[in-house]
């Protein structure tokens, strides 16, 4: 807005809440509107108009201004926020005589009227606000452009700029909200007579709608721009973040909603703002409710956005090129699905925007289908006639259908394509011996901590257990990290015996440790040594890690041969010497490890004893410890059924002469992968199986084989 404005309209609201610099901060409701036109070109104010709003909730907090006069009963006869917002509405259409030519801006003591409070409020009733609620001007702002020598904007308010313009006080001569306004009017005429002639121009923008888009990795973030929001409904969508910060200018693209280690939402999103001062303004909603459950939100950086929401692939930006599109994403499909089967399967009601180039199939480096696909939609209508179809059958599988994002899109393909988080190196190598930990035994003398702070050590840990901390066996405590090497919010604790466990696990269980509770379990070696090597311990019981292919599962699982996993020399450096046996040159594993192969492992950190405890145990066991294994071809299965049991799969392979104890289901969190292994005695066995049972059915779905 460049052009000269005829009439300001001074705002000013007061909640059931906190009010100043805290304005919004507590999700509130509004309870007191005033507001009164000032006459730019004559210089002149008019009637201060004063009204209350009924809120939800009736009851007034300790921080509501105690001087404001407003009772309970002014509440209840009042009117609610829409009637309210139509009374301002034909009150200023009125006094202004709005005709052709008719210019005029809202205006506020501060942003937190408009951007904390009306905006979060009409979006939580559904409350429509009128088109001159999303331009306004900040008094303190213009003030500053007017007087650059007034104090730092962090300082202002109306009594500092009242002063500074050497005005009359008049918080003591009317009432509250009118002495306010009167203030803010006195000022207003102030700045734009002589001999300031200040110039309202360019006015705070609020963004209709969030808008998508993609982001670089080659991008460069501001880290005072984002923030993480955590707690979110798993089903929340980007629109659903964008709303539950309404009044903040997010920047296209700018919602990113994290995934965890399956693929799947975990609840947080980092969200990057036009501004630092609109990321300060994000910080105060940290506990605002999106419907029943309340948000945290953190202070992120740039690096942590572009991590999730970066990209550098040319078919996913060529994809999401097209703007204003709704995201969908299909689970489950058949390796074999076609672009055409796809389109037939949405059909004329939803067609997909593009035919053919709306559909993105995600696919790993060699090419082959992971199951899951994006597709486009170009509005809301054909999205909600798309999601109907979820769990509707294509070829003989059913498709799980997702609302999707740009983010997600980006995330699920850096997945599948980056590079290794530890690449097999090429010599000199220190190989590292793939067994388990600790001894495996049924013996339930170990605990497990779950849900500890992420910023928690192993000092924190020995002052959480107290008086337990003499009973834990020396280089018994066993930190365990994510993917990313971070801690994951998960210990193992060897004790001493598993008496000790289970009184620990009774005492400990639900003690606080940095504001949060952590659950204390006891558990045997064997479920310890599970989830240190990258398995699941839930309450189905073992679910052994989730891998990427072609990475096998190690040799703690007795199902085949693994080689030892191999980290560069350099690294090796920055781990204890009990966890190496001497050099040596590992043979080729193109049968496990094909060339350009990538591989994940859990990670954990070993601490040294606790003060006082015995150090002549050794937990690292030398290479003829090494649990015995099985030789043979490996033959992987997809596309199981996720109630196919052992059973099941031996029937399948009837005249092989496989034992039980060589198939091994593979498992994600909750529930089977689809995926399964199976040991057969040779090569030409293996092969032979695969040439006469390749596409065949276990129930009512087709399974693929491969020889590994």
């Amino acid at each position: 807005m460049t052009a000269s404005l005829d009439y300001l309209v001074v705002l000013f609201g007061a909640t059931a809440g906190a009010h100043g610099k805290k304005l919004g901060s507590d999700e509130k409701e509004l309870v007191l509107l005033l507001w009164q036109v000032v006459d730019l070109v004559n210089q002149e104010a008019g009637e201060v108009h004063k009204v209350f709003v009924k809120p939800n909730d009736l009851e007034l907090t300790e921080q509501s201004p105690e001087h404001a006069n407003i009772t309970v009963q002014d509440l209840t006869t009042a009117e609610s926020l829409e009637q309210v917002l139509q009374q301002f509405n034909r009150s200023v259409s009125t006094e202004l005589n709005i005709g052709v030519g008719t210019s005029f801006c809202l205006c506020t003591d501060s942003q937190l009227l408009i951007r904390q409070v009306f905006h979060p409020e009409a979006s939580n009733k559904n409350v429509v606000l009128p088109e001159c609620f999303y331009s306004f001007f900040d008094l303190q702002k213009e003030f500053k452009k007017c007087c650059p020598d007034a104090p730092a904007l962090q300082e202002l308010d109306l009594r500092a700029m009242s002063k500074y313009l050497h005005l009359e006080d008049r918080s003591d001569s009317f009432q509250f909200g009118v002495s306010d306004i009167m203030t803010s009017s006195d000022i207003i005429l102030t700045i734009v007579a002589e001999p300031h002639n200040h110039r309202f121009t360019n006015p705070e923008r609020v963004n209709h709608k969030f808008e998508t888009g993609t982001c670089s990795k080659m991008e460069i973030i501001d880290d005072n721009t984002v923030v993480r929001a955590r707690g979110l409904p798993w089903q929340s969508s980007d629109q659903d973040i964008a709303r539950f910060f309404r009044g903040l200018n997010i920047t296209k693209g700018g919602v990113a909603l994290c995934l965890n280690s399956q693929g799947r939402r975990n609840g947080e999103a980092l969200v990057r703002f036009i501004n630092g001062e609109h990321r300060d303004l994000a910080l105060q909603r940290h506990k605002h409710h999106m419907g029943n459950r309340y948000i945290e939100v953190y202070k992120a950086t740039g690096e942590d956005f572009l991590k999730i929401a970066g990209g550098t692939s040319n078919e996913v930006a060529q994809f999401l090129s097209k703007e204003n599109q709704v995201i969908i994403r299909m689970r489950g499909l058949p390796f074999t699905a076609t672009a055409e089967e796809v389109l037939t399967f949405f059909g004329s009601n939803c067609p997909i925007t593009g035919g053919k180039e709306g559909i993105l199939f995600v696919k790993y480096p060699d090419e082959r289908p992971t199951g899951d696909a994006f597709v486009l939609f170009a509005c809301e209508e054909y999205a909600q006639n798309a999601l109907k179809k979820h769990k509707d059958i294509l070829g003989k599988r059913y498709i799980e259908l997702f609302r999707s994002t740009a983010a997600e899109v980006q995330q699920v393909f850096n997945r599948y394509t980056s590079t290794p988080l530890m690449p097999i190196p090429t010599a000199p190598i220190i190989p590292m011996i793939p067994q388990p930990f600790v001894p495996s035994t049924n013996l339930r003398d170990c605990i497990r901590l779950r849900g500890l702070p992420y910023t928690a050590t192993i000092e924190d840990i020995l002052q959480f257990l107290g008086e337990f901390t003499s009973d834990i066996r020396p280089h018994g405590v066993h930190m365990v990290l994510n993917q990313q090497g971070r801690p994951s919010g998960d210990a193992f604790i060897q004790m001493k015996s598993s008496e000790r466990a289970f009184l620990t696990s009774q005492k400990c269980h639900k003690r606080t440790m940095k504001d949060r509770y952590v659950e204390v379990f006891q558990c045997s070696a064997e479920e310890m040594n599970f989830v240190l090597m990258g398995g699941i311990l839930s309450r189905n019981g073992l679910s052994p890690p989730p891998r990427k292919l072609p990475c096998l599962s190690p040799s703690t699982y007795n199902a085949f041969t693994t080689q030892a996993t191999a980290i560069s020399a350099e690294s090796a450096a920055l781990y204890q010497q009990p966890m190496f046996i001497s050099p040596r040159t590992l043979p080729p594993s193109t049968a496990f490890y094909p060339a350009g192969a990538q591989f994940y492992v859990n990670c954990s950190a070993f601490y040294p004893s606790p003060p006082g405890s015995p150090t002549n145990i050794g937990y690292f066991p030398s290479p003829a410890a090494t649990l015995p294994t099985q030789h043979g071809t490996i033959v992987r299965m997809q596309g199981l059924a996720y109630n196919t049991g052992v059973k099941e799969i031996l029937n399948f392979f009837q005249g092989y002469q496989i034992p039980p104890e060589s198939v091994l289901i593979m498992s994600n969190s909750y529930e089977p992968s689809g995926d399964a292994f199976v040991i057969f005695p040779s090569l030409d066995a293996a092969k032979q199986a695969v040439v006469e049972k390749n596409h065949q059915h276990i129930g009512s779905r087709y399974v693929d084989l491969y020889v590994l």
